[in-house]
């Protein structure tokens, strides 16, 4: 079968290096895709936001599937446009992308169907924000309401940085994504992120993960898209997973469903594990980035079989099979990210990383020029390894990132730390 993948970061390159093994998959097309994507299948210059150039693409090109990666197409309807066209897609619909699109669609759900998740109140008038946080008092979070590209959360420690959040959020600092913001209790304990791959009806566990959204060194600097990860997290254990299956990602499709906008597609839940069970910080509509580089390298099973299942409604009828290994990757980053970077440094000897056993790196922010690669974006690369456990697996990838000649870009030294920690105690 011929299959389109739309997006172009380091998401999108592991997507693409899974979809393109499968048995099933005969021609493999990416939109707009990277020099890494590009390993796997054709690239080709598509405008993700134009929805008819996609259509005609699917059409011209005999696609059978399309595989949606990013959140903002999700958002705007792709997958609404690509299946009243004609096309299988895999992805949520419009309406059921508001798990992500609207953080305050996500807590009024949550509220209405008893999924358990920190108190929160919403807003659309600064002045009753900061009344409400002053009421409240800080440890406090705020969020923009809308898609704000990682960057739309604020865990405000003083009353002072939270009310800079509300300035800042209001103020227009993420465009619409900030038109309404949501208030929420600051909860306590740590963070893991649990995925279920659902088909309306039927869930099923799609893998857990921790990620490293501080920029740099011991959870510390600004919030990023996200620094690192790694997979298996043992901290959710079998009861655990069994617990978020059970009380967040069930009453979630049901809630969905009784709304009229069954949730198809990939669930990503961020929760954070407090003294009093697992609670739902929030839900992205579809795989992390960078956490699909960790989850896929473990995935035995075959993706594509997996994507139409969902897209058939008939989850119930299989089942995924996993490797025993852990999975890390280390986000390689161009200096001053996430703030200000210059773009087009080159980057030198990835195949020398590569040629490490269990090492795949993943492109992100790259380009091509010629024979070299050029650094294209913040994110640059994710260099992924495997291993027996967290800790082996984190030495052999720091191992490959030491092969890689990159003197402007950056990377935290430290990731899977907590993990690794327990592992040598």
């Amino acid at each position: 079968m011929n299959i389109l993948l739309i997006g172009s970061g380091g998401r999108e390159h592991a997507l693409a290096w899974s979809l393109s093994a499968s048995p099933l998959c005969d021609k493999l097309f990416i939109a707009p895709g990277n020099p890494g994507t590009a390993q796997h299948g054709e690239n080709v210059a598509l405008d993700v936001t134009d929805h008819a150039a996609i259509i005609a693409f699917c059409g011209a090109n005999a696609v059978d599937l399309v595989m949606v990666g990013p959140e903002a197409p999700l958002v705007a309807g792709l997958v609404d446009d690509l299946k009243a066209a004609g096309f299988k897609a895999f992805g949520p619909s419009r309406f059921a992308a508001q798990l992500e699109g609207s953080k305050a669609f996500t807590k009024d759900l949550c509220a209405e169907f008893g999924i358990p998740t920190a108190a929160y109140r919403r807003f659309t008038d600064p002045l009753n924000a900061k009344a409400y946080i002053r009421d409240t008092g800080a440890p406090i979070v705020v969020k923009a309401d809308g898609l704000a590209a990682g960057k739309g959360v604020v865990v405000a420690m003083s009353l002072e940085e939270a009310e800079a959040a509300i300035d800042m959020m209001f103020g227009g600092g993420l465009g619409e994504a900030g038109a309404e913001v949501v208030i929420e209790a600051f909860l306590e304990g740590e963070e893991a992120s649990f995925f279920a791959l659902c088909d309306g009806a039927t869930a099923i566990p799609f893998g857990t993960a921790q990620d490293h959204k501080r920029a740099f060194d011991g959870d510390k600097g600004p919030n990023t898209g996200g620094m690192g990860a790694y997979s298996p997290a043992p901290i959710l254990t079998a009861d655990l997973q069994e617990r978020v299956m059970r009380e967040i990602i069930a009453p979630t499709l049901k809630g969905m469903e009784a709304r009229g906008m069954p949730y198809t597609g990939i669930l990503y839940a961020g929760l954070m594990l407090t003294k009093d069970g697992p609670q739902l910080i929030e839900y992205n509509a579809r795989f992390g980035d960078p956490e699909t580089q960790v989850l896929l390298p473990r995935l035995k099973s075959d993706l594509v079989t997996a994507l139409l299942a969902a897209c058939d409604g008939v989850l119930n009828t299989i089942s995924l099979r996993w490797s025993e290994e852990a999975a890390l990757t280390i986000v390689m980053a161009a200096k001053g990210y996430p703030g200000a970077f210059e773009k087009g440094s080159e980057i030198r000897d990835i195949d020398q990383a590569e040629a490490l056993e269990n090492v795949i790196v993943f492109h992100a922010g790259t380009k091509q020029d010629g024979t070299r690669i050029l650094a294209n974006g913040g994110r640059v690369l994710n260099v992924t390894a495997l291993g027996h456990t967290i800790a082996e697996a984190q030495s052999r990838a720091y191992e490959a990132v030491s092969k890689i000649d990159w003197p402007e870009g950056f990377c935290r030294s430290d990731i899977g730390w907590r993990e690794a920690s327990r592992e040598w105690s």
